[in-house]
């Protein structure tokens, strides 16, 4: 029984389903969000650096851009996807897929 500590699923079970969740063999979480069509392409990048936790001095550096060009940029994804800060960016970039946990890429898709 469950209150005795024993699993709800079975481990081979449990294994299958992270393994589909992973695998993200549903449908594209990004069509749920249709406001990110409005980013360029350089947004998207930094939105995905911003989802890994870099600073606006970090993306500079590894877009090799100003600090005031990433305030910039970010300033703008903020308003297009109606967001009210960095955390609610981050929060919507790994709902919609646009970045992975353990995702260390930085290329645009």
């Amino acid at each position: 029984m469950i209150a005795e500590g024993e699993a709800l699923l079975s481990p081979s079970i449990t294994r299958r389903v992270i393994s589909e969740f992973v695998k993200g063999t549903g449908p594209k979480p990004q069509a749920q969000f249709p406001r990110l069509q409005d980013l360029t392409a350089r947004e998207l990048e930094v939105l995905k650096a911003i989802a890994r936790g870099l600073s606006n001095a970090e993306i500079a550096k590894e877009l090799f851009v100003s600090e005031t060009t990433v305030k910039t940029h970010v300033a703008r994804i903020l308003m297009k996807l109606g967001l009210r800060d960095r955390v609610q960016a981050v929060v919507l970039a790994y709902e919609a897929g646009v970045v992975q946990p353990g995702d260390n890429s930085f290329e645009a898709s």
